[in-house]
């Protein structure tokens, strides 16, 4: 398994006026980031965690040629504002997209993207194969997909287990029982949005804290505001078995 990052930013954490200068001013590739997002290569299929507002760019970027099904963690629009973009993938691979997302997800995609769902299908718009996704192990293109039902505040977000490679973003609590699901990873992802309190996403101390109580053979931090600081110096403060995640990290399991 392959698994790249597409994006470890966020639009959240500080307002784009004040965003700190010493960060969007740094020279460093890995201070970067685009919206969240990970892309994963298994069994000769690519799946894609979420389509956030700079999908295009980050399937550009990466030279992504086939996409064979994309799922969804939640509805916010930092996480599902590029849908609209896979219609490329329609054109490039000859088929529908297969999508898959929670019934309140879709809901949201119905409202958002009324359009792809009306029963006049305007010429180019996506085509798109919509299937449930419930808190229960799924197949999707022969690969298990385990969805992690997390808590980002009073919001449900799926995280996913596949293989040995668990995928947690926007969360702030995880149940006893969820935690079972992907405790032993040999890859963990969670998000560690800042080091000040937030009301639905883990703190830097807080992802550090359950990185090492989930016993992860490597963990790595997703979801980062300018907030948290430099990669760099960021990174000094981490434990070998911790890292931050960057814009095209690639991992292989």
């Amino acid at each position: 398994m392959r698994v790249t990052f597409l994006g470890t930013g966020t639009s959240q954490g500080v307002p784009i006026i004040a965003c700190p200068c010493y960060v969007c001013h740094s020279t460093d590739q890995k201070d970067k980031r685009l919206r969240s997002s990970v892309l994963i290569e298994e069994k000769g299929k690519h799946f894609v965690i979420d389509t956030g507002p700079d999908f295009r760019q980050q399937m550009l970027h990466e030279d992504v040629k086939e996409l064979d099904a994309v799922i969804f963690t939640h509805e916010h629009k930092d996480h599902t504002a590029g849908f609209d973009d896979i219609r490329a993938f329609n054109f490039i691979n000859k088929k529908k997209m297969e999508v898959y997302a929670s019934a309140r997800v879709q809901e949201a995609l119905r409202r958002e993207f009324a359009y792809i769902f009306s029963d006049f299908k305007y010429p180019g718009i996506p085509e798109i194969n919509l299937h449930l996704l419930e808190n229960k192990r799924t197949t999707i293109e022969g690969v298990d997909f385990l969805p992690v039902e997390v808590m980002h505040h009073k919001l449900p977000v799926f995280g996913f287990r596949v293989g040995d490679f668990s995928y947690i973003t926007d969360a702030n609590y995880i149940s006893e029982t969820e935690k079972e699901k992907i405790r032993g990873s040999k890859v963990l992802v969670l998000n560690a949005l800042r080091r000040e309190e937030h009301i639905s996403h883990f703190t830097f101390q807080q992802a550090i804290d359950l990185a090492n109580e989930l016993e992860a053979g490597t963990t790595y931090f997703t979801h980062i505001s300018h907030q948290l600081g430099l990669h760099a110096e960021v990174e000094k403060e981490l434990p070998p078995h911790i890292k931050l995640a960057y814009d095209g990290l690639q991992v292989e399991l």
